[in-house]
């Protein structure tokens, strides 16, 4: 069973950055894509990054050019770097494997943007 694990959320003004990190319990992002999530009170979870295996990025059209998922795989560890936020990035964060396996759902992280 893998643990997924979130952090690095908080309150922010717009424009602002933060870096969200997701700790895995095992090495798993070098064989799978990994993805980051959010969810926004009301809504749906989305999927806003996807890393590939071979290092490629995607990102959603709401978040291009503001948002850059990276690995390490030494640290097995995921990172979000959030820059210029606005207040509808405000959601908690997830992260998972691109398709999510229900099992590996963590906690989240959550980010507020907000003056």
């Amino acid at each position: 069973q893998v643990q997924l694990v979130e952090s690095g959320g908080g309150l922010v003004q717009p424009g602002g950055s933060l870096r969200l990190s997701c700790a895995a319990s095992r090495s798993i992002f070098s064989i799978y894509r990994v993805g980051w999530y959010r969810q926004a009170p009301g809504k749906q979870r989305e999927l806003v990054a996807t890393l590939t295996t071979g290092g490629s990025t995607i990102t959603a059209d709401s978040v291009k050019g503001r948002f850059t998922i990276s690995r390490d795989n030494a640290k097995n560890t995921v990172y979000l770097q959030m820059n210029s936020l606005k207040p509808e990035d405000t959601a908690v964060y997830y992260c998972n494997t691109d398709p999510p396996v229900p099992q590996y759902w963590g906690q989240g992280t959550q980010v507020t943007v907000s003056s």
